[in-house]
């Protein structure tokens, strides 16, 4: 879901933007690039640290903490420096606080499976 969250993101046409409300719009177009770039680590960490959780690598909890540090940076902008969650509405907050605590969860469970040698 987080890759195609991303892609629908960083690919936005034209035309997706026209069919966004005027404070959707500038809340996107206003968004800084680190924000953008926590985005992408966050996403791109976090599929590649499952996978290797998958193939049983070690690195996958190093991985997956620097997915987790990508999607916290992203959320202290989300939810202190914009007003992302009075344009989006309250369900933007729940998925937010959703992908924080997932994160959470995979950085442990790899912590877990290590110590167990599940991975390693």
């Amino acid at each position: 879901m987080g890759v195609g969250a991303y892609l629908n993101d960083a690919f936005m046409s034209v035309d997706d933007l026209a069919l966004l409300t005027q404070d959707q719009r500038l809340l996107y177009e206003s968004t800084p690039a680190w924000v953008t770039g926590a985005f992408a680590i966050a996403v791109w960490g976090g599929l590649l640290g499952s996978i290797a959780l998958l193939i049983r690598k070690k690195w996958a909890g190093t991985v997956l903490l620097i997915s987790l540090i990508g999607a916290l940076a992203q959320n202290v902008y989300l939810f202190f420096l914009s007003n992302t969650f009075e344009i989006m509405g309250a369900e933007a907050m729940y998925l937010s606080i959703t992908v924080i605590l997932i994160g959470i969860l995979l950085v442990l469970f790899a912590k877990w499976a290590r110590k167990k040698k599940y991975i390693g």
